[in-house]
């Protein structure tokens, strides 16, 4: 289920897009590959137009690298496409920049939809990485992002391993993860005035329920979805029942 073909370069933009109908913008977190979208593009792509911007997560000098720069990015892609009325749906750090673009430009933005966003609190996924080079300790690590540990195949692992163990992209995830922890978005919740759909794994260790139950408490439009079972990736995870509670949303929303 590759969609490398739907992915086009424009400028200093690349993006993945396919389908048509009302707008999806992906956003990804900081490991986050189209890989992990893998499902909800081919899905909701029958239905939607589907637009997966490649935030420019390793190559922005180190002292422009942050969730304000990437939300900057992703407000630059919205005017270079000329976006309207889209849906920002975001995980982890995808969902962090999601609610700063929809804070920044809410007139573009018809709703959000976050899944173990940050913004809120965190457990980060460590603040550094004292044995990159030993892939068993990185499985270890990254299974804690899922309920099943499972989920963390062997692919998935190397693709970390690779990432971590390039100096200058690892010290941007630090630079990233540090910068979503500084930029606390709890004051500005009650602005949001678009429709939020929230869907958490019950077992997310990373940013976990009680950070869902305060976006609910605090967006005022907002919807909690809980998956059982499931960690910080909801839609890598469970993705039929992440599916099937975005599509029964966004056919009342949209």
């Amino acid at each position: 289920m590759s969609h490398e073909q739907y992915i086009k370069k424009e400028g200093k933009f690349e993006y993945l897009e396919k389908g048509e109908g009302h707008t999806i913008v992906v956003l990804h977190g900081l490991f986050g590959a189209l890989s992990n979208f893998a499902d909800v593009i081919e899905t909701f792509s029958k239905k939607y137009r589907v637009i997966v911007p490649i935030m420019p997560l390793y190559s922005l000098p180190l002292v422009k690298t942050g969730v304000g720069s990437m939300a900057k990015y992703i407000k630059q892609f919205i005017e270079h496409k000329k976006l309207e009325d889209v849906t920002l749906l975001g995980n982890s750090l995808g969902g962090h920049i999601a609610l700063i673009c929809a804070l920044d430009i809410p007139e573009k933005v018809h709703s959000m939809v976050l899944t173990g966003s940050s913004g809120l609190y965190e457990n980060a996924f460590g603040g550094s990485f004292p044995r990159r080079e030993d892939k068993e300790y990185l499985r270890k690590k990254i299974e804690v992002t899922f309920y099943d540990p499972k989920v963390a195949t062997d692919e998935l692992v190397d693709e970390v391993f690779k990432i971590v163990n390039d100096r200058n992209k690892l010290i941007r995830i630090l630079a990233l993860a540090k910068s979503a922890i500084r930029h606390n978005m709890a004051e500005d919740l009650e602005k949001f005035k678009m429709p939020a759909c929230l869907i958490w794994g019950k077992n997310d260790n990373i940013t976990p329920p009680d950070v869902a139950e305060e976006f609910h408490k605090h967006l005022p439009d907002s919807e909690l979805h809980w998956i059982d079972k499931c960690g910080h990736a909801a839609m890598m995870e469970h993705p039929t029942e992440f599916n099937a509670i975005l599509n029964e949303w966004l056919s009342r929303k949209v």
